[in-house]
């Protein structure tokens, strides 16, 4: 049947949902984001260019770019994050295709190659990460914050910015993507100008320790090189995993080859920027705390304020895009919550993990050893996804089956659990390219227990 004619009654939804294909300019409420196939897309691609552009400028990404100093020289890292943004492009381009075809989000493309009991596990892995970078974003941009007061007002007190800084982003949170397009739209030429001159103002004021630290070593183009190629493309493996979740909301009329481009060209400019600085920042201050480094870098009072703004903003706009949106979703699948109390209970999570632990002041190693773990266990989800919708389905979905909780894709598909583990272990052998190393096993062995075991059999059906 067309996806165009189908009327699904999505279990545990309550309520019967039309049509990926959907008219874009009907009217969709603030935060009534759902399971069910995607009606309303409510983000042109300049929109979600922006979107991505906002989301995208990450302080993890400056921690990535502190953690190779003293391994990479200035160009090394630049083409390393230039390769990095272009497999992210790609990966997010084909994964997300799902999605942006059939308005699918990532835990319902997840049934066929999981199962409905199975889709927990890698819903489990996705929110994880969300939830620790949730707070160790949230953490760094209340300590802008907090310096912010204390240059201003004379109040410093990290602990109340933190839970200030927590519930305002939790309260914009609950409007899903309607807020999450006003809030990137308005935020990136302004993330886009504050990061220029924060290049700027590290290169006029470390200059000298830069071409002694940085510019002038030698470098690697080994597997240095190729690690920090995997750090930085890291740090998105958790979008690659469930980028059908912000796909579903594109306009149906933009082509693949256009949507890699967009993806491309929204990360790479903060993606490159951030790393850049962090790497500059760190080899010649020896600190790897942004709010440090840019409270010596900025001499000039009003422009160290409006800088520590822009740090704590551009956590608001990574989070509610990012480590919002994906563990709601699974919050919503697992305990048939609605959004709005699933993005508040994933903002009281990121309370309890500890988000200064993995950034210390003299290192961002503990935060470099977290992206190489989790993303051991995001590659070989993501490489099963691609093969099961691009090989075994050929991109066609038969959309009764991902909404029947009783058909041929009910329990546990142990042949996507096995593959996982089967990359998992793989990727763990070869940590600095965990990413890269687990794609391989993981597709071959899902394809091969998708076609010769016979307790995957039902779960071949389109």
């Amino acid at each position: 049947m067309a996806v165009a004619e189908q009327k699904i009654a999505a279990p545990g939804l309550g309520a019967g949902v039309a049509s990926a294909d959907a008219g874009a300019g009907e009217y969709k409420p603030a935060g009534d984001e759902s399971l069910a196939p995607q009606q309303v897309r409510i983000m042109d691609r300049w929109s979600y260019l922006m979107a991505w552009l906002g989301g995208c400028v990450s302080i993890g990404t400056f921690a990535m770019g502190s953690s190779l100093v003293g391994q990479l020289n200035m160009l090394q890292a630049a083409a390393a994050i230039a390769i990095g943004c272009f497999v992210i492009g790609i990966a997010l381009a084909i994964n997300g295709d799902a999605g942006h075809k059939y308005g699918i989000p990532f835990m319902v493309q997840a049934r066929s190659a999981f199962g409905f009991a199975g889709t927990r596990f890698p819903g489990l892995v996705r929110a994880v990460p969300a939830v620790v970078w949730f707070g160790f974003q949230s953490w760094i941009g209340a300590g802008a914050l907090n310096a912010v007061s204390a240059t201003m007002f004379g109040f410093d007190n990290l602990v109340v910015c933190f839970v200030a800084f927590q519930f305002l982003q939790i309260a914009l949170s609950i409007y899903g993507f309607h807020g999450i397009k006003w809030l990137e739209n308005i935020g990136s030429g302004f993330i886009l100008f504050a990061l220029v001159y924060m290049f700027y103002a590290v290169i006029t004021k470390f200059g000298g320790q830069i071409d002694a630290k940085i510019t002038g070593i030698e470098g690697s183009w080994g597997m240095p090189f190729w690690g920090a190629t995997m750090l930085f493309l890291g740090i998105y493996s958790t979008m690659m995993l469930n980028v059908s979740d912000y796909s579903r909301e594109l306009h149906k009329d933009v082509k693949p080859a256009v949507l890699t481009t967009i993806y491309s060209m929204s990360i790479l400019p903060a993606t490159l920027f951030m790393g850049l600085i962090g790497l500059m920042v760190s080899g010649a201050t020896g600190t790897a705390d942004p709010i440090k480094v840019f409270s010596s870098a900025v001499d000039n009072k009003p422009l160290l304020v409006v800088t520590l703004l822009f740090i704590a903003f551009a956590q608001v706009t990574t989070n509610v895009l990012n480590n919002v949106v994906p563990p709601a979703y699974v919050l919503m699948d697992v305990f048939k919550l609605s959004f709005r109390k699933s993005a508040v209970l994933v903002g009281l999570l990121a309370f309890a993990t500890f988000p200064w632990v993995l950034v210390k002041d003299e290192s961002a190693e503990g935060l470099q050893i977290f992206v190489q773990t989790y993303s051991a266990f995001l590659g070989p989800i993501f490489a099963i996804l691609v093969v099961d919708y691009y090989i075994l389905r050929r991109r066609t979905l038969n959309l009764q089956h991902y909404y029947d909780a009783d058909g041929p894709y009910r329990g546990l598909n142990w042949a996507g659990i096995v593959a996982t583990a089967v990359g998992a272990i793989t990727a763990l052998s070869f940590p600095a390219v965990s990413w890269y190393a687990s794609l391989p096993p993981a597709g071959l062995t899902y394809w091969l227990l998708m076609n010769n075991w016979d307790a995957c059999k039902r779960f071949r059906h389109n």
